[in-house]
C-alpha cells in the first residue's frame, strides 16, 4: 500500500465518518485528500522513503473565514488530532517534518499560498514565467478524495494549465540552456583537459532537457530528485530518461566521452523533432537557432522581447 493508497483508506475508515457526524454542517464545503510535499503525494514511496514522514493521516482544505469560522476550524484541528493513531501498521508521527505539517486542517487559500505565492492558482503571463515547476507539482500532485464544492479541484486545474506564450518563452530558454551547455561547453571543457567542468556542463545540459520535456508534455517538472523516475514512467520518455541519467552518471573517460557526444546530439534530435510535432517550430537539431525560433512564435510583443534567458 503506497501513501496515497494509505490516506485514502484512512480517510474513509476513521475520517469519513468523523466529518459527517462531528461536522455536517459544514461537510459540503469541505475538500479532503492528499498532495504537497514528499515522495508519497507523488506515488513514488517505496520501502527506503518510509524511514521519515509516512503515516496514516490526510489533508482537509477550509474555504475563508466567511464560511468556516476560527472556532470550527479549531475543533475541526482538534477531531482531526482524535483520530487513530495507528493503521495499516503504520503510525502517525508526534512531531511536524521540515517545513511544518503536511497533513491535517488547512485554510485553501493559505496552502495554496505558501506552496505558489498564489491563493488561487492564478498568475499573471509575467508569474508564469517565474513560478517554480516543482511548486506546481506539488500542489497538483496527489489525489483529492472529496470536494464538493469544487474549489480545490479547480485550483489544481488552472496550475496545470499554462498559457502558451509562458511555456513557449520558458522552453526558448531550456533549448538555449541546452545548447549552450551541450552541444558547445561540454566539448570545450574537454578540450581544455577540464573534466570536471565538463561533467557541470552536462548536468546543466540534462537539467535544461528534462525542463524542456516536461514543458512539452505540459506537465510540471517535479522536484529534481523524482524528475528522472517521472520521466522514465512517463509513455514514450523511458529511453530519453535513460540517455540524460548516462550523461551524469558517467566519468568522461576518452570512450565515455565520444559516446556522451552522440548523445548530447540524439538528445537535442529528439527534442527537436518534438518542438516540430507540435507545430511550434520547425526541426533544427542547432538548438540555438531554435532556441530563438521558438521565441519568435510568443505572441505577446514585452514576453517575446525579454532576454531568451528570462523565464530559466
Amino acid at each position: 500500500m503506497n501513501g496515497i493508497e494509505l490516506a485514502r483508506e484512512y480517510y474513509e475508515r476513521f475520517g469519513a465518518p468523523m466529518l459527517a457526524e462531528k461536522f455536517p454542517d459544514i461537510l459540503p464545503l469541505l475538500a479532503v485528500g492528499l498532495c504537497g510535499s514528499g515522495s508519497e503525494c507523488f506515488g513514488y514511496d517505496d520501502e527506503v522513503s518510509r524511514d521519515h514522514d509516512f503515516e496514516p493521516g490526510f489533508m482537509i482544505f477550509l474555504p475563508g473565514e466567511d464560511f468556516v469560522d476560527r472556532r470550527t476550524a479549531f475543533l475541526l484541528e482538534r477531531a482531526y488530532a482524535s483520530l487513530p493513531k495507528e493503521f495499516a501498521g503504520a503510525r502517525r508521527q508526534g512531531v511536524n517534518p521540515v517545513g511544518g505539517a503536511r497533513k491535517g486542517v488547512f485554510r485553501t487559500a493559505d496552502f495554496f499560498r505558501e506552496k505558489l505565492g498564489s491563493p488561487t492558482g492564478e498568475f499573471t503571463l509575467a508569474d508564469w514565467l517565474t513560478v517554480p515547476d516543482y511548486a506546481r507539482a506539488e500542489a497538483a500532485n496527489g489525489a483529492i478524495f472529496a470536494d464538493p464544492l469544487g474549489e480545490v479541484t479547480a485550483i489544481r486545474a488552472r496550475l496545470l494549465d499554462m498559457p502558451e506564450d509562458a511555456r513557449r518563452k520558458r522552453l526558448a530558454g531550456q533549448l538555449i540552456t541546452m545548447a549552450q551547455a551541450g552541444q558547445y561547453n561540454y566539448a570545450r571543457c574537454l578540450s581544455h583537459g577540464e573534466s570536471g567542468a565538463a561533467q557541470l556542463a552536462a548536468g546543466e545540459f540534462v537539467g535544461a532537457a528534462i525542463s524542456a520535456a516536461f514543458l512539452l508534455l505540459r506537465r510540471p517538472a517535479p522536484y529534481y530528485k523524482w524528475s528522472f523516475r517521472a520521466l522514465r514512467e512517463t509513455d514514450g520518455f523511458s529511453k530519453l530518461a535513460s540517455e540524460l541519467e548516462f550523461l551524469i552518471s558517467s566519468d568522461n573517460s576518452e570512450k565515455n566521452s565520444a559516446v556522451k557526444r552522440e548523445l548530447i546530439e540524439s538528445v537535442c534530435r529528439k527534442v527537436s523533432d518534438l518542438v516540430a510535432g507540435q507545430g511550434i517550430a520547425s526541426a533544427d537539431c542547432e538548438l540555438e537557432r531554435l532556441a530563438y525560433a521558438v521565441n519568435a512564435t510568443v505572441c505577446d510583443a514585452a514576453v517575446r522581447n525579454m532576454n531568451i534567458f528570462a523565464a530559466v
